[in-house]
């Protein structure tokens, strides 16, 4: 478990939601502890036990006090998370479907079917976790600057989860000038789009990451190109250091804008019993090794072994329980899944 340190060397920004998963056990999970910004940081925890996580977000009055007593005595700041002063919907029902989840729009005839009463946590409950197409417009959860404490200024490095384009054209260059000398970001499905397209450039230059989902990648091209390594080394050219494709069961392309080098690394034979946070704990554990090592290559598989963690059960900190050494077990095995493209 990590110090915490009141000045975060690494923040996350990103969103908290209150879960509703069917797990691979057919046993649903109610109103648990979720969204991107903590499974990335459970990711990050897989690797740093020096450093403290800070996050960024903003909840509502009604988000349980004592989920965020929790989240401090696992190793994570607090102070960036924004308390609204009125309640604010933060709900997401899931399904998983093999290596796959995706989310409810309604989940009333999933727990007929399972001969379940739908939990009072979900009447009114509508799928709502997405984001406008209107870049203009931020939502009541979109970090604002001033969200930002003054503890975390002085941290040098940050991942920003999926959140709105706006949030995500604006914040990166406030945080480089506030000296953050690394900055990834996980782009939202919302805005990979080919209607889109044209915004991009302006998004990723000066990121030291660019880590989409292969899916996200695909349509963003559409019409374009197939060709994912042409994707890759387009983006780069708008000056991003290098860019990660997330293909899920299928492990992670890497492309290096220094050397033009290509890599093709397997993902990690898991276990798999609730798919939820995995593309969010492989960007935290990502940044850990990134920081760590300075090594784009490594830094994936730091990446990799922290999703196959977070796979093999339920819930942000499952990751956390590993067995010493397990980790880095994992992490010398895929040095010999590595295949250079």
């Amino acid at each position: 478990m990590s110090p915490n340190n009141p000045f975060p060397r690494d923040v996350f920004v990103g969103e908290f939601q209150r879960e509703f998963s069917l797990a691979a056990d057919d046993q649903w999970l109610l109103d648990v502890p979720g969204g991107n910004a903590l499974y990335a940081s459970a990711g990050y925890l897989v690797w740093e036990d020096e450093e403290s996580p800070g996050i960024l977000t903003r909840v509502g009055e009604d988000f349980p006090q004592a989920w965020l007593e929790d989240f401090s005595n696992q190793g994570i700041n607090i102070d960036g998370v924004v308390v609204l002063p009125e309640a604010v919907d933060l709900r997401a029902c899931y399904l998983h479907q093999g290596h796959e989840t995706r989310q409810l729009m309604d989940p009333i005839p999933h727990f007929s079917q399972l001969g379940i009463a739908l939990p009072p946590a979900l009447i009114g409950y509508t799928s709502h976790h997405h984001f406008s197409t209107d870049r203009r417009i931020k939502k009541d959860t979109s970090i604002r600057e001033s969200d930002i404490p003054k503890n975390f200024l002085s941290a040098t490095g940050a991942h920003l989860c999926p959140l709105d384009y706006l949030t995500h054209n604006l914040l990166p260059a406030v945080l480089r000038q506030q000296g953050f000398s690394t900055i990834t970001l996980d782009p939202s499905s919302s805005y990979m789009d080919p209607a889109y397209f044209g915004d991009i450039p302006a998004l990723i230059t000066g990121l030291t990451a660019f880590i989409p989902a292969e899916d996200d990648l695909r349509n963003l091209y559409k019409g374009k190109t197939n060709d994912l390594w042409e994707m890759a080394a387009e983006l780069c050219r708008h000056g991003c250091d290098m860019v990660i494709i997330k293909r899920g069961a299928n492990g992670q392309y890497l492309y290096d804008a220094a050397s033009g080098k290509k890599w093709d690394i397997t993902a990690y034979p898991a276990r798999v019993q609730n798919p939820i946070g995995a593309g969010d704990a492989f960007c935290g554990g990502f940044l850990a090794g990134y920081r760590r090592t300075f090594d784009p290559l490594q830094s994936v598989l730091y990446g990799n072994v922290a999703s196959s963690l977070v796979i093999e059960g339920s819930g942000p900190f499952f990751a956390l329980q590993a067995l010493p050494g397990l980790a880095d077990a994992r992490l010398e095995y895929l040095q010999d899944m590595i295949r250079v493209v």
